[in-house]
């Protein structure tokens, strides 16, 4: 439903159209423009969500030289408005210079009010949703960055991570690669009371199984050749602070029961030491592993596990994320364009259903990466499929048609139902929730009588 608190700008110089369609879209606050003087007025004055402009303005109607200058300066001023440009019926290749110029759609005239006010309508929910990751964006999550989601399953996510990041126990992060594991550690760390003091990473896969030990640990000297120094590890340098133990499925044998030990003692003694050295810190492990098969084929402790699962936090991958790919790539589009001095970057919309359509084994690292490739190779200031490296998505323009969907749902949901009560048709109302008239209407349009 429309909402009259939101604002759109109406650029049109026929006086009875501008009369037109502030009629039929009342629902919100529109205002007015007949040139581009006063488009750019009205603009820095209400900075309206969504913006709708006839090409042809003032003064040469006839021509698009002066809307697609209006374009660009609409593109520069305020790059966060949806821009629908009308156009001719056969003018199809302006339309698309719209487009490449960074207008949002655009749609032929004579408009179809109904028709139009459902594009307008989308315009302003892609503007919201772009207004609130921004404001999410400008939220810490974490040291290195933000964690962008609209998913439910991964807002459940960080709301355990909430609950738990101001008690002392120990969190088992499971996902992917790629998936934010560090990132939701910081945050832990960040909303915790030890947030001023430090975390400290260690990822168990990248140092060989050799060096872990003093790496973790630390050593005296002489404890071996070349301990021409005493060196504390990451352990104790993560006193008061927070230990991230990355990939901690891929830990020595030896080295889980030293850790075992850490973790029930809260002790550590350095190679080549005999001091027993007191510990308080916060523990963080994660893993892209089965820990459950691991302890089964004899390769991780079992009561090193059940230390280390106080909280066991699984975190989905990007492919299971509904709608997270396309936000988070908006997201890095906006930074990776703006870090190269091209702010004014978007993805086409064959580029954002390309990404909506791939798997991403590789997760958020993976889009990441793929982005800020595209904000490089990109030509102009929309990136393309070809500029992603992606598959084109295969086309299924029925999938977003609403009324398709709405329609199709209730046939199941009435086919199932009929069949669930033997055709009885007060009961079937019943559990429909509806009348008998609305259900012998739902049967007549699908058919079903």
């Amino acid at each position: 439903m429309a909402d009259k608190g939101r604002t759109l700008l109406i650029v049109e110089d026929d006086p009875a159209l501008q009369k037109q369609m502030r009629w039929s879209f009342d629902d919100y606050e529109v205002v007015l423009a007949s040139d581009r003087e006063s488009a750019l007025a009205q603009i820095r004055r209400h900075e309206p969500a969504v913006i709708t402009m006839d090409l042809g303005l003032p003064p040469a109607p006839d021509d698009v030289t002066e809307g697609m200058a209006l374009l660009g300066d609409i593109v520069a001023l305020a790059p966060q408005s949806k821009v629908i440009v009308l156009t001719g019926q056969n003018d199809r290749a302006n339309a698309l210079r719209a487009i490449g110029i960074g207008a949002y759609d655009f749609y032929a005239k004579p408009f179809e009010p109904e028709l139009l006010s459902l594009l307008i309508e989308r315009a302003f929910r892609l503007h919201d949703l772009q207004m609130e990751n921004a404001r999410l964006a400008n939220q810490s999550l974490g040291a290195e960055g933000r964690f962008i989601t609209r998913d439910a399953n991964m807002l459940r996510v960080l709301r355990t991570i909430e609950k738990v990041s101001a008690t002392r126990a120990t969190v088992l992060l499971l996902g992917e690669s790629g998936t934010g594991k560090e990132v939701l550690a910081k945050t832990l760390h960040d909303r915790s009371e030890r947030a001023g003091e430090r975390f400290v990473a260690i990822n168990c896969a990248a140092i060989p199984d050799n060096l872990l030990e003093s790496e973790l640990f630390g050593y005296e000297k002489g404890a071996f050749t070349g301990a021409t120094k005493q060196t504390p590890g990451k352990i104790e340098v993560a006193h008061k602070g927070t230990l991230f133990l990355d990939e901690i499925g891929d830990l020595p044998g030896p080295l889980q029961a030293k850790l075992l030990r850490f973790l029930q003692e809260r002790v550590i003694e350095r190679l080549g030491g005999r001091e027993e050295i007191p510990i308080d810190v916060r523990v963080v492990c994660a893993t892209h592993q089965n820990l459950q098969n691991l302890i089964a084929e004899g390769r991780f402790r079992e009561d090193l596990y059940y230390r280390l699962a106080e909280i066991v936090v699984t975190i989905p991958p990007l492919r299971e994320r509904e709608g997270d790919a396309a936000l988070l790539a908006h997201s890095f589009v906006k930074r990776f364009s703006g870090e190269q001095g091209r702010s004014s970057m978007s993805l086409s919309r064959e580029a954002v259903a390309a990404i909506e359509a791939h798997k991403w084994p590789g997760n958020v690292r993976e889009l990441e990466n793929c982005i800020k490739r595209a904000t490089i190779m990109a030509d102009g200031n929309q990136i393309m499929v070809p500029d992603l490296g992606l598959k084109p998505a295969e086309e299924n323009a029925g999938f977003f048609n609403l009324r398709q969907i709405r329609e199709e749902a209730e046939r199941k949901a009435v086919v199932s139902v009929l069949a669930r009560v033997d055709g009885n048709m007060v009961k079937a109302a019943e559990l429909l929730g509806v009348s008998r008239p609305t259900l012998y209407d739902l049967m007549n349009r699908f058919g079903l009588r």
